[in-house]
């Protein structure tokens, strides 16, 4: 298979934003890949035996984005975090679904650090960072989003901050209060709202 120009991606990328749905139909089998890697990603944060597997995210993926309208893309990276949220919202009904199923007690496990989970194996768990990211969104977008493109997405901290047009210097510190912030929301339950928040 020939290799795919970074050209083609984009415009690809172009023509979906501008309401070419065909577009996206092309880009899926060329970002595949890098698809794939983001739902392995997510999918290694849920309960062991998730009736979903990682390329069974990539397809409801698709399947929600084919239903909108083009997106207003920034490029590549964006059209990644995009789809991470996506995939975030599908991972984030089927917990609502087991939830239902299966009422279960327990302490929530929590590990907020760079290579290790949000959240424990229950659905619960993911239930509750949803919920306290969610929160964190309200009350200050940039850290909402920091976390979302981070953690989700998987973006480093210079793409991040691309994205977002920020410093990484500000990418740096506004993750690291998140993740302060929504531990203590998701095993305390509350949060002094604005000591993590607070700007500078």
């Amino acid at each position: 298979m020939p290799a795919i120009s970074p050209q083609e991606v984009t415009q690809l990328l172009a023509d979906w934003s501008k309401g070419d749905r065909s577009a996206l139909d092309k880009l899926f089998p060329l970002v595949d890949a890098e698809l794939r890697r983001i739902a392995r990603r997510q999918m290694s944060q849920e309960r062991p035996g998730h009736t979903l597997q990682a390329t069974a995210l990539v397809n409801e993926a698709y399947l929600k984005l084919a239903g909108q309208e083009g997106f207003e893309l920034q490029g590549r990276a964006h059209f990644f975090a995009v789809c991470a949220q996506v995939m975030r919202h599908i991972l984030i009904d089927h917990a609502r679904a087991h939830a239902r199923d299966k009422r279960g007690g327990g302490a929530i496990q929590v590990s907020l650090n760079e290579t290790s989970a949000i959240v424990g194996e229950k659905a619960e768990d993911f239930l509750a960072l949803d919920d306290a990211l969610r929160f964190l969104e309200r009350v200050d977008p940039q850290k909402g989003k920091i976390v979302e493109l981070r953690y989700f997405a998987g973006l480093s901290i210079e793409q991040t901050a691309e994205l977002l047009n920020i410093s990484p210097r500000t990418v740096r510190r506004e993750w690291q209060r998140s993740k302060a912030w929504l531990y203590r929301m998701i095993t305390e339950g509350t949060a002094d709202e604005t000591r993590p928040l607070a700007k500078g």
